[in-house]
């Protein structure tokens, strides 16, 4: 059996993202892995990126604090780029990550679609195990 040393989650808070978030965070936990939160910022996203930090710290913090991880094993880690060069590059150093962690679909949630371009870009290409987490029916 594989044993998971660190675990790295897109996260752009969005509720399919909140979901992969929590489900990573309660793996970590029963496994005592570390959590690396990674939140790809595009190119427009620079105008905005305190208040992007901000928001993602605290939605992290809540999180970790519902599910009992150690603050100490999860960090945030804010990176220019596409959503999946970003977390692919996540494998390598210095991440070197053993797992992917996505949402179905993220903030640019069209209807119809099982999975959004993130998740399923990262099925074909993924170069460790990727997990897809559905988001639960009204999850906040």
């Amino acid at each position: 059996m594989t044993s998971f040393q660190t675990i790295a989650v897109g996260c752009d808070d969005s509720p399919d993202a909140r979901a992969a978030l929590r489900w990573a965070l309660n793996l970590a936990n029963q496994v005592d892995a570390k959590v690396m939160v990674i939140h790809a910022g595009g190119l427009l996203e620079h105008a905005r990126q305190e208040r992007v930090t901000q928001n993602l710290t605290a939605t992290v913090r809540r999180l970790a604090n519902e599910v009992g991880i150690d603050s100490e094993r999860v960090q945030l880690n804010i990176s220019p780029g596409d959503p999946c060069s970003v977390l692919d590059r996540a494998a390598q150093s210095p991440i070197d990550a053993d797992m992917l962690v996505v949402g179905t679909r993220g903030e640019g949630v069209r209807s119809g679609y099982l999975l959004g371009s993130t998740s399923l870009e990262l099925a074909e290409h993924a170069s460790v195990p990727l997990v897809i987490v559905p988001c639960p029916q009204g999850e906040p």
